[in-house]
């Protein structure tokens, strides 16, 4: 049984009991997800390393590279 035949089955029985329909399935997933990054986010601040991402470091450097030195709202760079 899939997630969605388990739905429309506890939908059915939410249904005939007069209680309310379940959330659809993939409803909270964004929330999850956050809350996820969060928490490592957080162990990350706790185990004494930075907190700032290494994607988002490395597309702003990228960024900055492909400008011609300018970063987005900093001073321009000499060449």
């Amino acid at each position: 049984m899939d997630a969605l035949q388990q739905h429309l089955f506890d939908s059915y029985r939410a249904a005939q009991r007069g209680e309310s329909a379940p959330p659809a399935p993939g409803t909270h997933d964004v929330a999850v997800l956050r809350e996820l990054r969060d928490h490592r986010r957080f162990e990350r601040v706790v185990a004494g390393r930075p907190a700032t991402g290494r994607l988002r470091t490395a597309l702003s450097r990228l960024l900055a590279r492909l400008s011609g030195g300018r970063t987005p709202g900093g001073p321009v760079r000499p060449s």
